[in-house]
């Protein structure tokens, strides 16, 4: 939930939790479900995306993407739920807003907060050996070496491994 939805993308749910209705930035949202803008098409998104025309704002949206594959009953969304967090950086407080949150909480963790292939790696979305490639492209950086500890299973972050 945001307490500014008309800012965003913004999605409306029926009572079983299914998106009924997505609307890029509404004068009158119909609730206050953001859209977080972490997307995952599958193969045709491309060919999908050449048929988006620009919007009454003179922008292509993201949104109307999304909405064809509403209307197609193929899109789902996932909210957000306790222990995730989405930073709005949209203005300059929400920034640095988002920047002392995510200096807070690296600090107390020791940890990175957000590193792709890391959880790329977790996900088995790239193997072990892509990520010591990847480690290795950062050279001695503080996040080439923490790429470095992960695939060598010097630092374990994934609760399932608990």
């Amino acid at each position: 939930h945001v307490d500014d939805p008309e800012r965003f993308g913004v999605v409306e749910f029926d009572g079983e939790g299914r998106a009924v209705s997505i609307e890029e930035k509404p004068a009158e949202p119909k609730s206050s479900y953001a859209v977080t803008g972490l997307y995952f098409y599958p193969g045709d998104v491309a060919a999908k995306a050449h048929e988006v025309r620009p919007s009454a704002r003179g922008e292509l949206e993201i949104t109307t993407l999304n909405q064809m594959y509403l209307e197609e009953g193929t899109l789902s969304v996932v909210t957000l739920g306790r222990g995730y967090a989405w930073l709005d950086t949209g203005t300059m407080e929400s920034l640095h807003e988002a920047a002392e949150f995510v200096r807070a909480v690296e600090h107390s963790q020791d940890l990175p907060v957000s590193v792709p292939e890391e959880i790329a790696w977790e996900n088995g979305w790239i193997t072990t050996a892509e990520l010591e490639e990847a480690a290795k492209a950062y050279g001695k950086s503080v996040y080439g070496q923490h790429l470095k500890k992960v695939a060598a299973g010097e630092i374990v972050n994934s609760p399932r491994e608990y």
